[in-house]
């Protein structure tokens, strides 16, 4: 015993915070198995429990199987804690677990916290955890409210509506892109009461909890004294929206003559934002994607390799990473060789990050879908590079060929969702170990590039 307490304690935070995330997918899954979370007569294989465990545990919402007849209701439950516990991070939640049963947390443990949550500094990150937990129930408990009560109008009982509002602010609110219904927001496509909400909780859950918390803090001082942003804020907050408006421009334009020709305007318009949103993280769909042009459903493979925000419920190579990597190829092409921002130049370092885990992440997806084409060759590649982005992404949103991989191809696709929501960053230095501090350096050689 204490020789593996030892062996545990040579590992990296990125070797715990990956051992911590398979620990989760482990009791998930079994969680997923008990008789008193599925439905009577509902048959669940192995194969396809780790893979919805690992779907929920990532917040990704891709499934082999139906959920909505899958889950009992005390599994409805019992699934929204495996979801909320994905949303926030394993460390994280594990940390209010830590503090409830008056165990101190330690220095180790602020660090692996802090390299989960992607953030800086070690300094109030345990006052983060806290206000972050708080911050979420406080916010899906009034969804939870506001969704039943709406749902009263949809549902036969007052039960049923509150259990479908209960599950739709968890899902929305995590990104996690699973729903209850059987048929995700498509029986919602025309209430825009619905889809606003939704909307707001995509973006609540996908901008960033760093950028909440410092709204709220701007919230706080507001009238008291000049409240400054981070550069970090302003960088993701910029990024995240002009990447929404970007796909509802297009969406709308590719889609108009198409999908689109039969509805109105405002309806047009709707749609087009809401999957702007959704491609983000959310992973909900209102409408058959199979309907979509070409261009659109490319569009939105590339959105959701993007991803969402850093230190947010969301995957992919994050908002941050695409910036600087536009704002670096721009500056480099006008002469400049520094990235100077919001009165701010960026930092080396984060420069050469952006770029690794772009091209980590390319290299990835691409051959993951080489994998793919290879073993499911019922599909089409459109279908695969859609499948992987989104995975990747822990997106959710699917062409419909989820259900009909291989048990092969469940495999690569749960190795993306995972490597999408531990980060590249987490993923390079599970398989490399510690970072060695290198005290001497060789005389540096300039070579020809490009």
């Amino acid at each position: 015993m204490n020789n593996n307490i030892k062996n545990l304690t040579r590992l990296s935070a990125a070797q715990i915070i990956v051992f911590y995330y398979l620990i989760a997918v482990i009791v998930s899954t079994i969680l997923l198995l008990l008789p008193i979370t599925q439905k009577q007569n509902a048959e669940l294989e192995m194969i396809d429990a780790v893979f919805i465990s690992i779907s929920a545990v990532t917040v990704t919402g891709l499934s082999t199987v139906d959920v909505s007849q899958l889950l009992s209701v005390p599994g409805t439950f019992i699934f929204a804690i495996i979801l909320q516990l994905g949303g926030i991070g394993v460390m994280a939640f594990g940390t209010i677990l830590w503090l409830l049963s008056g165990k101190k947390i330690g220095l180790r443990e602020r660090i692996i916290i802090t390299t989960e949550q992607n953030s800086l500094n070690l300094s109030g990150i345990i006052r983060f955890i806290r206000k972050l937990l708080f911050f979420f129930v406080m916010i899906e408990l009034v969804g939870a409210v506001v969704f039943g009560t709406y749902f009263l109008q949809y549902f036969p009982t007052w039960q049923e509506a509150y259990l479908q509002g209960f599950f739709a602010s968890v899902a929305a609110a995590t990104n996690a892109g699973f729903d209850i219904t059987g048929k995700s927001l498509i029986p919602f496509s025309n209430d825009y009461f619905v889809l606003t909400l939704n909307i707001v909780l995509f973006i609540i859950g996908s901008i960033g909890f760093p950028v909440l918390m410092e709204v709220g803090q701007w919230l706080r001082h507001k009238g008291k004294m000049p409240y400054r942003f981070s550069l970090f804020t302003k960088i993701t907050t910029l990024t995240f929206f002009i990447l929404i408006v970007i796909g509802v421009i297009f969406i709308y334009l590719f889609e108009y003559s198409h999908s689109f020709s039969e509805k109105t305007w405002l309806q047009s318009f709707v749609h087009s934002l809401f999957y702007s949103t959704s491609s983000r993280t959310g992973g909900m769909a209102i409408s058959d994607i199979d309907e979509f042009s070409v261009p659109t459903i490319l569009l939105l493979s590339i959105f959701m390799f993007i991803g969402a925000s850093p230190s947010s419920a969301g995957g992919g190579i994050r908002t941050t990473t695409f910036a600087v990597m536009l704002l670096t190829i721009y500056n480099y092409a006008i002469g400049n060789r520094t990235i100077k921002i919001f009165k701010r130049e960026i930092d080396v370092e984060d420069i050469i990050k952006s770029f690794i885990v772009f091209t980590t992440g390319m290299i990835l997806c691409s051959v993951a879908v080489i994998i793919l084409a290879c073993i499911e060759s019922d599909f089409s590649l459109m279908e695969i590079i859609f499948e992987v982005s989104s995975a990747f992404g822990t997106v959710g949103l699917s062409l419909g060929i989820t259900p009909e991989l291989s048990t092969g191809g469940k495999v690569v696709i749960m190795i993306l969702m995972f490597i999408g929501k531990i980060g590249m960053f987490t993923f390079l230095f599970f398989m490399g170990g510690k970072p060695d501090k290198h005290v001497y350096h060789y005389p540096k050689e300039r070579i020809i590039i490009g």
